[in-house]
């Protein structure tokens, strides 16, 4: 599996001029129903309107300022993503898998 960014973490994305802080990770577009590895929010504002998220994968990151808190709970979430990916599942199965942990 490709690393995961902990929420919190700060990226430049491609062709982008603003920071970018994650606040979630393996997102599902509601409009298109594809999934990205992150959402994030414009560094500093952070959250202004839920309807600007912006939804990118790690191949959109150009450049990483500051990676955001790791602890045991992070890592048990990450495993249980990797457990997914490998198994081919993706999106709401991943929160279930890491609620029950």
């Amino acid at each position: 599996m490709k690393q995961m960014l902990p929420i919190g973490s700060i990226v430049l994305l491609k062709n982008a001029k603003k920071r970018v802080m994650v606040c979630g990770r393996v997102q599902r577009s509601l409009e298109t129903q594809k999934c990205y590895d992150y959402a994030g929010c414009v560094y500093p504002e952070g959250l202004i309107d839920s309807r600007n998220m912006i939804l990118f994968n790690n191949d959109d990151i150009t450049k990483l300022f500051f990676i955001g808190f790791q602890d045991g709970e992070e890592l048990r979430f990450r495993q249980a993503i990797t457990k997914l990916e490998e198994q081919g599942v993706l999106g709401n199965e991943v929160l279930k898998e890491n609620e029950s942990n």
